[in-house]
């Protein structure tokens, strides 16, 4: 039984998701772009991989970057498997704790992202702005302790949407219109006034993701002031290049997550929404191991020494 009666309602106790309105053979091309998404996340494994074994990766912009890969890594595991599940067996049944649970891994995960973010970013700032004190700024107790608040602070945060969902009834219809456990989705189906989760939504993401792009655009103004000082024409185009795909990056990252969360939903239809959030579970983290790491020399050097093809120096 999937329902259960709550005074004079019927609570719903299991939920369907609905996925993509699309025909079969769009079904199957998005199961082998699932599928080859799920395959390029091996590309976060040989990073993490790399900065595990080689001693010339220890050092903090590194030690940041191990823990984006493991969040790349356990973001796709939270998400790619219910999506293909979804897309091969449309309709398929889910109850509330999985359901709870999916999300709240989705969101927890997702917001240690925007924090790691920004230090990754103050990093940076550190390292070019003020390269002879970047030793003393940024020591490994300074990263252990940025790190962990991160993904502490995150996943209490999210842990207070949890405890207002868990205070909905749901006595409506059952299918979730989406192709993954997704809050706003779930807001749809209670039988409550959701004013007040939705604005605890905004507030949080005002605090999770326009501050921290905020932090971030702020050292990378600073970083391209400094780049601008450069004297080498050559060092100058590439310190630009680097900056750029960075910012790229965190755009689209940033920029998905707030048009979903914090824009009026009238002015985006469901299935837009659906694409796009589509597009930022998918893309970002595929793009993150490309981007951050394995266009850097050092990375590369790393790869190449763990193949035999360069001895240690």
């Amino acid at each position: 039984c999937h329902r259960r009666m709550w005074k004079n309602q019927t609570l719903i106790t299991e939920f369907i998701i609905v996925g993509f309105h699309v025909s079969s053979e769009i079904q199957i091309f998005l199961f082998v772009l699932f599928l080859f998404y799920a395959i390029t996340l091996v590309g976060n494994g040989i990073i993490l991989g790399l900065i595990c074994l080689d001693s010339h990766l220890h050092i903090p912009m590194y030690f940041f970057l191990s823990h984006l890969a493991i969040l790349d890594m356990s973001y796709a595991s939270n998400n790619v498997p219910k999506l293909l599940v979804n897309l091969l067996n449309r309709g398929g049944a889910i109850s509330f704790a999985p359901y709870i649970l999916q999300m709240y891994l989705y969101m927890a995960l997702a917001t240690v992202e925007c924090f790691i973010l920004v230090v990754m970013s103050y990093d940076r700032y550190v390292a070019i702005c003020y390269p002879l004190r970047y030793a003393v700024i940024i020591s490994w107790r300074v990263c252990i302790t940025l790190t962990t608040i991160s993904w502490a602070f995150s996943f209490l945060l999210t842990l207070v949407h949890m405890i207002l969902i868990l205070k909905l009834p749901f006595c409506g219809p059952r299918e979730v219109n989406y192709f993954f456990c997704e809050i706003l989705s779930l807001f749809k189906l209670a039988c409550a006034d959701t004013r007040f989760n939705q604005l605890v939504i905004f507030i949080m993401g005002v605090f999770v993701l326009v501050g921290p792009l905020s932090l971030i655009l702020i050292s990378y103004m600073r970083i391209l002031y400094a780049i601008l000082r450069i004297q080498s024409k050559e060092g100058k185009k590439k310190a630009f290049s680097t900056c750029f795909s960075h910012l790229c990056v965190v755009g689209l990252f940033y920029g998905s997550a707030i048009i979903l969360y914090m824009t009026p939903k009238t002015s985006h239809p469901e299935e837009q929404q659906k694409i796009l959030s589509l597009f930022y579970s998918l893309f970002n983290p595929m793009l993150n191991p490309l981007i951050y790491s394995l266009r850097n020399a050092e990375v590369k050097g790393a790869l190449k020494r763990l193949l035999g093809k360069e001895s240690p120096s």
